[in-house]
């Protein structure tokens, strides 16, 4: 069995200092990639900021034989990213993987949220992916290639107490990488979005003691084939942890189709909607649209 390799491949991954980037990043530096650490350094809600987290994951991989460097900018400015993707090109030329993995935390329950909590984690998640992914995506596009994986959460996919905010931003990530799949695919760009479970500084207080199954450097080996040439996959969505992977598919029910509906035939047939029975999962808006117009067409006939 042939291994995945990335001997002439750059990537960029940010938040790479702990958790769940500093896995990455290893697991890409000792499968052959070049790697550009990027971590600001910051506490766990965004605040502060150090050098010595990406400097300390530069050091592991140069130990092991890897090349990388380090990048301590901020995802959550349009600076930051350009700035970010630039060290990438100056020093290594090209870029061909971005992870975006910087994440920070402010939970508080919803009524009670204010834009303390709502804007820097708006500004880190979702705008930091487009903060980074843009000036990425433009020279990807000149090249004819890139992978794009970004980082999303059962939080954001299924719901969590306390997180509305963080839920938001990680299925507005969701949306993101189906567009971006979609504008990738005559460029030679995919774009694939991870849900991980891992044990890390931001999960520590929900997962408790069964971290312990689900060590930040299972999640990698998704990663790593996702950000590889070999993988052919766009627009995907992933559950992944401890070892364990699964598809999440974004389903539509056949439902039901009448020509004069009504919000009482809506309340009588509501079972019917709700049957997943030869449920289908559109690739993209135009096969929806192709379905539903075909419902649409039955009706008439």
């Amino acid at each position: 069995m042939s291994e995945l390799r990335f001997d002439s491949d750059v990537a960029l991954i940010t938040g790479a200092g702990r958790g769940l980037g500093r896995a990455h990043a290893v697991e890409l530096a000792r499968r052959g990639a070049r790697v550009v650490v990027n971590d600001l350094g910051g506490a766990v809600d965004g605040t502060g900021g150090e050098s010595s987290p990406a400097d300390e994951v530069v050091a592991e991989i140069r130990a092991a034989g890897g090349i990388a460097i380090a990048n301590y900018d901020s995802v959550a400015t349009a600076e930051g990213g350009a700035a970010m993707v630039a060290a990438a090109l100056a020093e290594f030329g090209r870029l061909d993987v971005v992870v975006n993995n910087a994440g920070i935390l402010r939970d508080k329950s919803f009524g009670k949220m204010t834009a303390a909590e709502l804007d820097p984690v708006i500004a880190v998640h979702l705008r930091g992916a487009f903060n980074v992914s843009i000036p990425a995506w433009n020279h990807m596009k000149e090249r004819g290639y890139g992978r794009i994986i970004n980082t999303s959460s059962g939080a954001g996919l299924f719901g969590n107490f306390g997180q509305a905010n963080y839920g938001a931003v990680k299925a507005g990530l969701l949306g993101l990488t189906r567009v971006l799949a979609v504008e990738g695919k005559k460029l030679g760009i995919t774009a694939n979005v991870i849900a991980p479970a891992a044990f890390t500084r931001m999960t520590e207080g929900i997962i408790g003691d069964l971290g312990k199954l689900l060590a930040p450097e299972t999640i990698s080996p998704l990663v790593a084939y996702l950000a590889n040439r070999e993988c052919p996959l766009t627009g995907h969505a992933f559950a992944v942890g401890g070892g364990h992977v699964a598809a999440i598919l974004i389903s539509e029910t056949r439902g039901i189709t009448e020509s004069a509906l009504t919000a009482e035939s809506v309340r009588d047939r509501i079972g019917e909607i709700l049957d997943p029975t030869d449920a289908f999962t559109p690739p993209d808006l135009n096969f929806e649209l192709r379905e539903l117009f075909a419902a649409l067409e039955g009706v008439r006939a």
